[in-house]
């Protein structure tokens, strides 16, 4: 099961269902025992891979080489941690600008070549903060391409139909599908951008980089947990523990802001001789 060219992670499928193979033929009384269960037969270890957001700059530059009328969806994806087909089903209604947040209630699912609304990844609704950022670029989107209203079964293909307002749609007012999405719109602004088209980058991207921007601003994970609409705050924790600040960061902002680092740098040399020998 070490066969170079294969990953950890295909590995351990191949082991799976072999065993579960194996598993069977003991069922049918073909051999007596499943080999895989063996103390001496090692099971391939699982590697975990970490999570690789994106910096300011190359979101910036991505951002510029999408079609106008799909820019927001980087708006709503890096800030707003928005999962691809909750960004499609964003509507001007989910907003409560006088908190301000937006309410994540549906979803755009692909189900077998047709599109439904449906709730949130695990029937979970919920509630994220609003930056004013985002705000401004979904008035802005507005006026320049008009929310249109989109009927589409509800939960399922024969569910009731729901009609919605959506942010983003094609040009000919249909609701957006990742099937057609991905490759039509994304992977060329990737290739445009210099990006590796690989699957580090696919919309996902977008969430780990909101992530990352929230971590590094001192964000618990409880938060960042709920606002990505995670289950279980370990998971968050699993994911994103590399993204963390190390205590030594920590340290040095806390005493930098006590000690006006900042406000001694933009004061000029001067302020800092000054403190150093009060």
């Amino acid at each position: 099961m070490q066969e170079k060219g294969l990953s950890a992670g295909y590995r351990r499928v191949l082991f799976s269902d072999v065993s579960m193979i194996l598993n069977a033929a003991v069922d049918d009384k073909k051999i007596v025992t499943n080999p895989f269960a063996a103390k001496s037969i090692q099971r391939p270890r699982h590697v975990p891979t970490k999570v690789q957001p994106w910096s300011v700059e190359r979101l910036t530059a991505f951002r510029t080489k999408l079609p106008a009328r799909y820019r927001v969806a980087i708006d709503l994806g890096a800030g707003c941690g928005l999962r691809q087909g909750e960004i499609f089903a964003v509507s001007p209604d989910d907003l409560d600008v006088n908190r301000p947040t937006i309410r994540v209630v549906r979803q755009i699912k692909l189900v077998r070549g047709a599109l439904i609304f449906a709730p949130p990844k695990g029937g979970k609704t919920r509630e994220v903060p609003l930056p004013a950022s985002v705000a401004r670029r979904l008035g802005d989107h507005a006026k320049q391409y008009a929310p249109v209203e989109v009927t589409l079964p509800w939960g399922t293909l024969t569910g009731e139909p729901t009609t919605v307002t959506l942010y983003l749609t094609t040009a000919d007012g249909l609701p957006l599908s990742r099937s057609k999405f991905n490759p039509a719109v994304w992977r060329p602004a990737i290739r445009a951008t210099g990006i590796p088209d690989d699957r580090h980058n696919g919309m996902h991207v977008l969430r780990h980089t909101y992530a990352s921007v929230l971590l590094d601003a001192g964000e618990s994970i409880k938060a960042l947990s709920t606002y990505l609409g995670h289950a279980d705050p370990g998971f968050t924790l699993r994911t994103y523990t590399h993204l963390l600040p190390t205590s030594e960061d920590r340290t040095r902002r806390a005493i930098d802001t006590a000690f006006g680092e900042d406000q001694a740098a933009k004061d000029g040399p001067e302020a800092v001789d000054g403190l150093e020998t009060a």
